[in-house]
């Protein structure tokens, strides 16, 4: 069985409601796919009821814990010594999320424990990798 992590998380939706918005979240990261992390939102903390999960680059979620960082649909930085600022973009609309940084930290200590950073490419399976990409069922 491969090393998958999970985390529990509870992120800030930032709004201009007078009040943030706890939203719960799942870290997750597996070995099978060592470059990536994802974000799991649950049905009861999405508009349409139903699951979203957002899958990005690990180095940009460390990056992101340093200084700003991303492009495209998902933007990442710090936010004072202990919270972290996700930008999430989709064309349905922009999510901007707080999390607390020690409690990302502590997820990227776990993955990087699961995979280290110079070992990522040896962990990947490319045959893998690219029928999931390609949507096709391995035989």
């Amino acid at each position: 069985m491969s090393p998958s992590i999970e985390q529990s998380v509870v992120a800030r939706l930032i709004s201009d409601a007078p009040h943030s918005l706890a939203v719960p979240v799942i870290l997750r990261y597996r070995d099978t796919d060592p470059l990536a992390v994802r974000m799991v939102f649950p049905p009861e903390a999405c508009l349409n009821d139903t699951g979203v999960t957002w899958t990005f680059a690990r180095s940009l979620l460390d990056a992101g814990l340093r200084a700003p960082s991303g492009d495209g649909d998902v933007h990442i930085w710090p936010c004072g010594r202990v919270q972290t600022m996700v930008e999430l973009r989709s064309p349905e609309g922009v999510a901007l999320l707080q999390f607390d940084t020690a409690t990302l930290r502590r997820f990227l200590v776990h993955a990087y424990a699961a995979v280290p950073a110079a070992a990522e490419s040896s962990a990947m399976d490319i045959e893998r990798a690219l029928a999931a990409l390609l949507g096709e069922a391995r035989g």
